[in-house]
């Protein structure tokens, strides 16, 4: 077993609010008011802004890894990166789509925690170890939540399959395993110091994805 996996199992109580959220459980059932799909819609389009530079800072302490001969970390990180410019497109033709203005949008308070979080891991002091972690784990909750919307029996509405199919294919999720390969290789080598610090990234990213997926379903709760 990987140490993701460990912290998995040890935090599935925090893994399970955040994959299995009323968010996206109504999305799954049929039952989402589209003001809160809106809602995500346009919060989620300033986060992926912000999680560019994010992503940057991560391939910059990716080339500086020696662990990495081949550069197959490198490339894998550089592709997430690049596909980035894809999914602000995608929001901005899904705001149309939704009559949603992304001009002018203000982050609400947890989406700037969410960004302020992401803003120390760009720090240079912060391990490449704990950045990698937070990286997969941002990833891998939509990825695993948004494929629960497309199991058989689900009641996703028509018009919202599409989104659910960005995050939840089997493409993205064998992407996320890689990013998953990857941190947990740079774990294994890490000192102990490090391994705390990663971990606590990861139970923070638990944290900051179910106070989003509240702000989106209007949920003022934050646990």
């Amino acid at each position: 077993m990987g140490i993701t996996e460990s912290w998995l199992q040890k935090h599935h109580e925090s893994f399970v609010k955040a994959t299995m959220h009323p968010f996206i459980l109504s999305i799954k059932q049929g039952t989402i008011n589209p003001s809160s799909f809106k809602t995500w819609l346009a919060q989620d389009y300033i986060f992926v802004r912000e999680f560019v530079p994010f992503v940057a800072s991560v391939l910059l302490k990716a080339c500086k890894q020696v662990g990495d001969p081949d550069g197959c970390e490198m490339e894998t990180i550089l592709g997430g990166l690049a596909s980035l410019h894809d999914e602000i497109s995608w929001f901005k033709k899904e705001a149309s789509k939704w009559d949603v203005s992304i001009s002018g949008i203000v982050a609400q308070e947890p989406n700037r925690e969410y960004c302020r979080f992401l803003g120390n891991l760009m720090q240079p002091e912060v391990d490449y170890a704990a950045c990698i972690t937070a990286f997969w784990a941002i990833e891998m909750v939509y990825q695993t939540s948004f494929e629960l919307c497309l199991e058989p029996g689900s009641k996703t509405p028509a018009d919202l399959l599409e989104t659910c199919q960005r995050w939840g294919n089997s493409s993205f999720k064998h992407y996320c395993s890689s990013l998953q390969s990857i941190a947990d290789h740079c774990l294994e080598k890490a000192e102990e110091d490090v391994l705390r610090e990663a971990e606590e990234a990861f139970v923070r990213v638990l944290h900051n994805e179910v106070g989003f997926w509240n702000m989106s379903y209007g949920d003022a709760q934050t646990s």
